[in-house]
């Protein structure tokens, strides 16, 4: 599993999407190759550089619960593209 992080803050913690209720979710993305799409997706965006960290499932999601972040799992069935800032 492959979480988004800024480069350099790894350790920091995990980019979120705002959703419309205003929750920060966090992507966990099952393919690689879906996390590096989409960090190219921000990045045109103009948000700064993003690094695709792999994660162990387990731990990616018990953190989030532990910090009362929703998550969701990004399959390579989905398409996921960055909300737009208005």
């Amino acid at each position: 599993m492959y979480i988004l992080a800024l480069k350099g803050y790894e350790e920091e913690g995990a980019y979120a999407v705002t959703s419309d209720e205003g929750e920060q979710i966090v992507y966990l993305f099952l393919d690689k190759d879906d996390a590096v799409r989409y960090a190219g997706l921000l990045e045109a965006d103009d948000f700064p550089e993003m690094s695709v960290v792999e994660v162990e499932d387990r731990n990616a999601m018990r953190a989030c619960e532990q910090h009362g972040h929703p998550y969701y799992i990004v399959t390579p069935d989905d398409i996921v593209i960055p909300p737009r800032e208005d």
